[in-house]
């Protein structure tokens, strides 16, 4: 059984990068007919909060990417003690006392010698006595996992096989001095223990991989299957993290971005596959194959949300709008039309609310000097309610036979009088809706 999962912390809204990882995991398992896991990471106490788990659930749901089940690891303390345990019991998880400001000037030193600033493992050789020692100076002791020095190696999903020398990682801290377990240790017990079969996650934890496959195998787990997408950066290929703030997953829907739009650019991104607005998660995941990806940084361009989001909104039946123009005042019996009138010329929804504002009370008429003659000449040639969809033609034609203008120059004035625009819809569809006319 496939087994994916999607591990946000709910320290903040989540944001394009976020969502790449999670709607991948959620097309893998969908594919596969397996099992998809939201699991909060939320063992920093501080910086959590049930606004943003509540939140990170929300924007999930309007890209329709539920869950079959929730996790928090939160709730999962005890088991990360256990587990700890078993690997101290093993000789993999060693206390430490370096201060930051020593662990950086080890480096610095390591750096200066022109070698790897990999820690030195230092805190492996304190016999019990010195610890003690530390520990009556103040210092506090936090924990380390040891790893094998061997070549760590599998075949990743995106960007092929991969070795990394374990000898040239430092040993990860799994363990804060004030007991907090860290991401690297609490999400490979939590992949062990739920099973987790798949993970596809960003380019930047390709080390953190590398550390979490001994981790899982010292706990007696079998590593899941792993592939790392490309990172994302701006459209001129500048780093996205600085301008991810605005590109949160509750701005974009705020903003009127469509859920489809939003899924159809992001599924494909950076893959072979061209980018088209599919309605359906089915429709992605019939399509979807890791093997489609590359491992160069990928240009993402929030603008190119609004043609998908334009195809989408325009192709809505009346069914999927009938409560919004209700809402909006519009009466049943002119839905239809209203709705046929203001959709080809929408790219978010809530633009019809200014399309059927015009309709209602009509708008300020937009009159150039030149025209203004022609345009009361015109004006005055209008025929009576109530108008039909032949009453545009019918009243050019005449205005255009009493007066001798013609195309644009006819067009063009007559349009900016009634609608205060000089594009729009079709005048012959727009004028049976037009409530009020303030030019005449």
């Amino acid at each position: 059984m496939t087994t994916t999962r999607f591990a946000p912390s709910p320290t903040g809204h989540i944001h394009v990068g976020n969502l790449r990882t999670a709607l991948m995991n959620w097309l893998i398992a969908r594919k596969a007919g397996g099992t998809f896991i939201l699991r909060l990471d939320d063992t920093d106490r501080e910086r959590s909060k049930q606004e943003y788990a509540d939140g990170i659930q929300r924007d999930l749901e309007w890209l329709g990417l539920t869950w079959d089940r929730i996790e928090r690891q939160s709730d999962r303390l005890d088991r990360y003690a256990e587990a700890a345990e078993g690997l101290r019991a093993a000789g993999r998880l060693y206390e430490v006392f370096e201060t930051p400001t020593e662990l950086d000037l080890k480096r610095k030193k390591l750096l200066n010698m022109g070698r790897p600033p990999v820690y030195d493992r230092a805190g492996l050789g304190l016999t019990e006595a010195q610890k003690e020692a530390l520990r009556a100076e103040g210092r506090e002791g936090y924990w380390r996992f040891r790893l094998d020095q061997q070549r760590i190696e599998w075949p990743d999903g995106i960007i092929g096989d991969v070795s990394i020398d374990a000898a040239s990682v430092s040993d990860p801290v799994l363990i804060r001095a004030d007991g907090q377990v860290l991401y690297t240790f609490a999400s490979s017990v939590d992949d062990v223990d739920m099973g987790v079969t798949d993970i596809v996650r960003g380019a930047d934890h390709v080390t953190n991989t590398a550390t979490q496959i001994q981790i899982i195998e010292a706990l007696g787990g079998t590593p899941p299957r792993f592939a790392h997408h490309s990172l994302l950066t701006g459209p001129q290929g500048e780093e996205l993290s600085k301008r991810l703030g605005t590109l949160s997953l509750r701005d974009l829907r705020e903003r009127g971005v469509a859920p489809e739009a939003l899924l159809s650019l992001m599924a494909r991104l950076g893959s072979n596959q061209p980018v088209e607005l599919r309605l359906s998660l089915d429709e992605l995941a019939e399509g979807f194959d890791l093997g489609q990806f590359g491992a160069s940084p990928t240009k993402f361009d929030a603008e190119d949300l609004w043609p998908l989001t334009r195809e989408r909104n325009q192709n809505l039946p009346l069914s999927a709008v009938a409560d919004r123009l209700a809402a909006l005042g519009v009466p049943d019996e002119l839905a239809p039309a209203v709705w046929e009138v203001a959709r080809h010329n929408i790219t978010r929804l809530d633009e019809v609310e200014g399309w059927w504002a015009l309709m209602r009370d009509g708008a300020d008429p937009v009159i150039d000097p030149e025209d203004a003659e022609f345009v009361a000449q015109a004006l005055a040639l209008l025929p009576p309610r109530p108008w039909t969809a032949e009453t545009w033609g019918e009243w050019t034609g005449a205005v255009k036979t009493a007066t001798g203008r013609k195309g644009k120059g006819l067009f063009m004035p007559l349009r900016k009088a009634l609608t205060g625009m000089d594009h729009g819809p079709e005048m012959a569809a727009l004028m049976p809706l037009l409530q009020v006319v303030r030019a005449g």
